[in-house]
């Protein structure tokens, strides 16, 4: 039912139903027709809509339902080999999925996040690298990182790099847990290097615990990052300079110098020593079995001059005489066997000197020891 249909609509006569003059606002104006109105917007549908007017429900469901399938198959994703996709639902955490074609309901109902696992990534400590293209990279020095205290009350100047990677196995940890990565880890590096370098003394830092401080760094920052649910693997913890600060690093350096020095001499006598010292004692075990050598020799000399002198003197009392004889001939043999002798016959030249050329018989024969060449003849 239209306006015009009641003369001045049902707030009595009045021209122009309730709205007065009309919209023109001049008098003697007629309200819009609604039902005219409505009926040429059903028209123009049906035009739009195949089949006319009564397919115009059957219609509009099709185009609803294409819209629905078309929405649904956005839900589709691609998770590369080096990526997890992570489902959520209304903002929820529902699962994960590996590598491939994988489905998951579209916006605004369902998301998918998608972090790499596989990339490696660098924090540095200490120091800022510049532009790596060129041929030499520039670090920048960062002294309230570096600077660090030892166990032993002295400061070293530590940079170091860690290489951590998202853990394959808790990706939804990484993504909800850390707003920051960068700076947690960065800061759980630090602290856990601090606490490990002040444990040591600053001369085992700089030499020979460099290894050892790595592998404790790395075990720690993984215990630590794990209690904190960051969903993070540690995979290198790395030193690039341990040095004392610049400000001490010449004396420092010259200290070490002559430790080096003093461990230089000290190997230089100790090969020495383990020289020498052999040697001395092998000339003193030498020296040692020598005179016992020479003791057991003049006993057994002594002995047996003994034995010899007893059989004699007991030979001697048996027979005085005869021994005393034997013993003048064999000491005449021994002091004239070693001598020449001249033999002349007393029966024939009586009378005349006998000549013997004495001279050339001293020359020619030495004298013998303990006896005496008498210059003669031998009647």
């Amino acid at each position: 039912m239209s306006w015009s249909n009641h003369s001045g609509g049902p707030w009595g006569q009045k021209p122009g139903g309730p709205w007065g003059s009309g919209p023109s606002g001049g008098g003697g104006g007629n309200p819009p027709d609604l039902e005219d109105f409505i009926r040429r917007g059903q028209d123009k549908l049906r035009n739009i809509i195949p089949g006319g007017g009564g397919a115009s429900g059957r219609g509009i469901a099709l185009i609803a339902l294409g819209a629905v399938l078309l929405w649904l198959a956005t839900g589709f994703y691609t998770v590369r080999p080096d990526e997890v996709g992570i489902n959520m639902i209304f903002g929820r955490y529902v699962g994960t999925t590996g590598e491939g074609l994988r489905y998951n309901f579209p916006y605004p109902i369902g998301s998918v996040i998608k972090p790499q696992v596989t990339t490696v990534n660098t924090i540095e400590v200490g120091q800022r690298t510049g532009d790596t293209s060129r041929r030499v990279a520039t670090a920048r020095e960062v002294p309230e990182e570096s600077l660090m205290l030892t166990g032993d009350e002295n400061i070293v100047d530590i940079n170091f790099t860690v290489q951590w990677q998202v853990s394959p196995s808790r990706p939804q940890d990484y993504v909800f847990n850390l707003q920051n990565p960068d700076a947690a880890i960065k800061a759980a590096a630090e602290s856990t290097m601090r606490e490990i370098v002040g444990r040591r003394n600053i001369q085992s830092v700089l030499t020979t615990d460099r290894g050892a401080i790595e592998a404790e760094v790395r075990q720690s920052m993984q215990k630590l990052l794990d209690e904190y649910g960051a969903g993070v693997e540690i995979r290198q913890v790395q030193l690039q300079k341990v040095d004392p600060p610049q400000q001490v690093i010449d004396a420092f350096r010259d200290v070490q110098a002559a430790r080096q020095d003093q461990d230089r001499i000290r190997n230089e006598a100790e090969t020495y020593a383990s020289r020498v010292v052999p040697e001395a004692r092998g000339e003193a075990t030498r020296i040692i079995q020598a005179a016992e050598g020479y003791r057991e020799r003049a006993v057994a000399e002594a002995r047996g001059a003994a034995s010899r002198f007893t059989q004699v003197y007991e030979a001697y009392a048996a027979a005085p005489d005869v021994t005393r004889e034997r013993m003048f001939i064999e000491t005449m043999e021994r002091v004239l066997s070693g001598s020449d002798k001249v033999l002349i016959d007393s029966k024939e030249g009586q009378g005349v000197v006998p000549y013997l050329p004495l001279g050339e018989l001293q020359r020619s024969t030495p004298p013998v020891q303990g006896s005496t060449v008498r210059q003669g003849a031998t009647r």
